[in-house]
């Protein structure tokens, strides 16, 4: 799971390029946690981002 159910963050692609410019194919994935949550009165399993958890947007259960 690669998306957050809270801000809809997903993965982002792009190219690495290296020192000697050789280019490539790169995914960077959004840190994902599964965690329980309250979610209208009932604790819920929620894939979250780091970034929701940090900033409180969810009630931990």
């Amino acid at each position: 799971m690669a998306r957050c159910d809270i801000c809809d963050k997903g993965a982002h692609f792009g190219i690495k390029v290296s020192h000697s410019h050789r280019r490539s194919n790169k995914m960077w994935k959004p840190n994902i946690r599964t965690v329980k949550a309250i979610v209208n009165g009932t604790p819920k399993t929620l894939h979250v981002c780091a970034d929701c958890l940090k900033s409180n947007v969810i009630v931990r259960a």
